[in-house]
């Protein structure tokens, strides 16, 4: 089981990489993949106090998928962005892979998001909720190899956030 110690950390190389899709043929390894990200979830709380989602690759799982856990858990296999709103906001965003840094990012409001759940069954979900867009932005751009530091809005546009 992963820990708070596999986390990757902001300059890790691999942060930067596109992941590839998750195939079909690797479904079986999708549940020790959600046990860990939900392990190193729960670590980032209990020692951060903060933590929605969490994207395989910042385990070092180079594959298409992301965990969020705020009402209940869902896995998003292979995610597409299909429509996202003209309406955007500013958020202070944060990130386990910088815990302590808080980034000044503008996300849509709203989008649409299609993809598989850990039982390969597809799914079309309209996400009307800004807090649970911009979560889904934030986790969406690790599978491309984009941070949200490299979407701060102007050079001030970060913050220092102690441990709590």
């Amino acid at each position: 089981m992963k820990t708070i110690a596999d986390l990757l950390l902001l300059g890790d190389p691999r942060l930067y990489e596109t992941c590839e899709p998750v195939r079909p043929d690797e479904l079986p390894l999708v549940p020790g993949w959600v046990a860990d990200l939900h392990a190193v979830m729960e670590d980032i709380r209990a020692t951060y106090r903060f933590g929605r989602g969490i994207a395989a690759p910042q385990l070092g799982i180079m594959k298409r998928l992301f965990y969020l856990n705020t009402d209940h858990p869902r896995v998003l296999i292979n995610p597409e962005l299909v429509d996202l709103s003209d309406e955007t906001d500013e958020l202070w965003d944060d990130c386990m892979s910088f815990p302590n840094l808080l980034v000044r990012v503008q996300r849509h409001r709203r989008l649409t998001i299609t993809y598989r759940d850990q039982h390969w069954q597809p799914h079309t979900w309209p996400v009307t909720d800004w807090r649970t867009a911009e979560l889904i932005q934030h986790e969406y751009d690790h599978l491309n190899g984009i941070l949200c530091t490299m979407r701060a809005i102007d050079k001030q546009a970060y913050q220092w956030r102690p441990t709590p």
